[in-house]
């Protein structure tokens, strides 16, 4: 997929792949996306930064081969998903089709490598690898901008997986100016993952964020502070100063859980072992390593730190918080597509 190249939307011809397999990796974001200005566009509130990490692909497989009357049919990671998700990636897949034109009702395979609806951001790897294989199997050529605005339509921080390392995603105002796009950076970057719970999400995402715009009073403040926020990250990835990138991106994940905990009722992701690592990554960092805390809607914490440092930091980790799930990620690459036969 070439930056330059334009995107088509035209009915696949008669050499258009009817199968194809694509991958992407999960991102972790360092200034938050949360609430959605137009929720059927999923334009967000506000832009946002993430790292690609390696290691966390989601891998699919879609062909568009049903008969006249058939259904989509959906297998994530061995099992038929429930209801809600099955009719999630069915209307993701009509865009598809309405796009291409493609009519055929499609078979999805997807295999997870990360926990799936526990904070580890699953779904933003799911729909950028189902964008990528569900649009290159209609028979669509899309440029990497395009297929960032449509991973967008599936999950918002999918529109982030498409790309490698670390990524903007513009907020825009429409559907044209809403897209990501990487981020040049020379800094060591590293995250080391603690995972607390594989379990569901007591509330989803998308739940939580309405009811967070509805009724939080810190919501508007927060949204004004997240473009200081951005914009201060973006300066010190330019300077390649990773402490101030680090409170950056402590300080605005504190920030959006703040927001949410004010909404009525609160939404609380947070479990105890949640406040005992974030007491335990400021103890560390006291003590001088360069360890910064993140946590997305879920209760795992992630932790920002130099490449270099990441496997003693995740010691550290293991040592300090027994009976969790401790990994050290590094910069991963985008969205890889591997066309069927």
């Amino acid at each position: 997929m070439s930056p330059a190249s334009p995107e088509v939307a035209a009915a696949p011809s008669p050499a258009a792949v009817p199968i194809a397999t694509a991958s992407a990796n999960t991102n972790i974001a360092l200034i938050k996306y949360w609430g959605k200005a137009d929720e059927e566009l999923a334009i967000p509130a506000t832009s946002s930064l993430s790292l690609t990490l390696g290691g966390t692909r989601t891998t699919t497989t879609v062909s568009f081969d049903g008969g006249d009357g058939a259904a989509d049919s959906v297998t994530i990671n061995g099992t038929c998903p429930g209801e809600t998700e099955l009719a999630r990636v069915s209307r993701f897949l009509d865009l598809v089709r309405a796009r291409s034109g493609v009519t055929a009702p499609a078979t999805v395979t997807s295999r997870a490598s990360v926990p799936l609806a526990a904070g580890l951001a699953s779904s933003a790897a799911g729909f950028a690898a189902l964008a990528a294989a569900a649009s290159r199997a209609a028979g669509m050529d899309l440029d990497d901008r395009a297929l960032s605005r449509l991973a967008r339509r599936g999950s918002g921080s999918a529109t982030r997986s498409v790309f490698g390392g670390l990524v903007t995603w513009h907020a825009g105002h429409d559907d044209a100016s809403s897209y990501a796009e990487p981020v040049a950076c020379t800094m060591d970057l590293a995250m080391v993952v603690v995972v607390l719970s594989q379990k569901y999400k007591p509330i989803s995402s998308t739940r939580a964020m309405r009811a967070t715009m509805a009724t939080s009073p810190l919501f508007p403040a927060w949204v004004e502070a997240s473009g200081r926020d951005l914009q201060a990250a973006l300066d010190a990835v330019g300077a390649g100063d990773l402490k101030r990138l680090g409170e950056v991106v402590e300080a605005n994940a504190l920030g959006m859980h703040a927001t949410m905990i004010a909404a009525r009722p609160g939404i609380v992701y947070w479990l105890p072992q949640t406040l005992a690592a974030l007491h335990t990554i400021h103890t560390m960092r006291d003590e001088g390593a360069p360890v910064w805390a993140t946590i997305d809607a879920g209760p795992n914490v992630k932790v920002l730190t130099e490449g270099a440092r990441a496997e003693e930091v995740a010691a550290a980790l293991r040592d300090r918080l027994p009976g969790t799930t401790v990994s050290a990620r590094y910069p991963g690459g985008g969205v890889r597509i591997e066309e069927g036969p």
